[in-house]
């Protein structure tokens, strides 16, 4: 029987997590944050009152058999001088699917079974929430997309109003055997996740381990001079009594041009593994050399993450 892995995220980091995890023989669930606002994805859902679909879309994306084609065709965007421009392709898919079957999980289940997924994708609400951001100046911000475009630091994040979880996320995380926490924004694509009360009951009633794959480099604003233990703590944080038991992370040596385009072009440097503090906070730590680069972009290797932590789970999965 195959062991049963939920990746909880949203954005980049779940996509690319789960391209490398599909190849293994695992039972996927992605459970994906609902709060992006920006661009094609926010004017869809101020028209049709429906949660993000953008993040879905890159999940969908991930998980497909026929991924090439779908890349091309569900990140295609219109560049025209009529309301289609700036909207992708997939965008608009979901919602019509959304629209005619009613619910955004529903219309999620429509597309699936079209595009032949390696795996299930569950929004993590069907409300159409809106995440609040405090800033370390006690500024108040309203949207993602203004959280990740306001100077200055994050100081937390919470929903204007509070969501309902989706049954299938509760029931994923319950009968998972492995429960991932994605490299990503931590606080605009892992922590909304964790900040709903039913999903931290649902992983403290879980049996399953919780594994934390940590960012290779910092976020400006989120994570600036963060170690991995930092980003371990960070996420214990808004975790319930069931904490990361047990930490994914890079060791291979970043190549020192390449360092040092991120810093002065995005601000971001390496996460160093402090082994000894991170320690303190986990179970075990799985380490290696994830680096690779694609179209001049710092990369995680999926197929060598994919491995090392299909090897955990057979080793300690329950």
């Amino acid at each position: 029987m195959r062991k049963k892995v939920v990746v909880l995220g949203g954005g980049t980091g779940s996509s690319t997590l789960l391209r490398g995890l599909k190849d293994f023989p695992v039972d996927l669930t992605a459970i994906v944050s609902v709060c992006d606002d920006g661009s094609s994805t926010g004017v869809l859902r101020e028209e049709f009152n429906i949660p993000a679909v953008g993040d879905i879309r890159r999940v969908l994306i991930a998980l497909s058999e026929t991924e090439p084609l779908v890349m091309d065709l569900f990140n295609y965007r219109f560049h025209t001088t009529s309301d289609l421009d700036g909207h992708t392709v997939g965008n608009l898919l979901l919602t019509a699917s959304s629209e005619i079957t009613g619910n955004l999980s529903d219309g999620i289940e429509a597309l699936s079974k079209i595009f032949n997924l390696k795996g299930k994708v569950v929004p993590l609400t069907e409300d159409n929430v809106v995440l609040m951001g405090e800033m370390a100046d006690g500024t108040i911000v309203e949207g993602e997309h203004h959280i990740t475009q306001t100077k200055g630091s994050v100081k937390r994040v919470f929903y204007k109003e509070r969501p309902v979880p989706t049954q299938a996320a509760i029931n994923a995380l319950l009968e998972a055997d492995l429960i991932l926490l994605s490299m990503g924004s931590l606080f605009t694509s892992i922590i909304p996740n964790l900040i709903c009360d039913e999903i931290r009951e649902a992983i403290d009633r879980s049996k399953a381990k919780v594994m934390y794959v940590c960012n290779m480099v910092t976020q400006p604003g989120e994570t600036e001079n963060f170690k991995v233990s930092d980003h371990v703590r960070m996420l214990n944080g808004y975790l319930g009594t069931h904490k990361i038991d047990v930490v994914v992370a890079n060791d291979g040596e970043i190549d020192a041009q390449m360092a040092k385009r991120y810093e002065s072009l995005e601000q971001k440097d390496p996460v160093l593994l402090d082994r000894k503090e991170t320690r303190l906070l986990v179970e075990q730590i799985i380490s290696g050399d994830y680096v690779t680069v694609r179209n001049n972009l710092l990369r995680h290797d999926v197929l060598k993450l994919g491995l090392h932590i299909f090897g955990y789970l057979l080793e300690y999965g329950r």
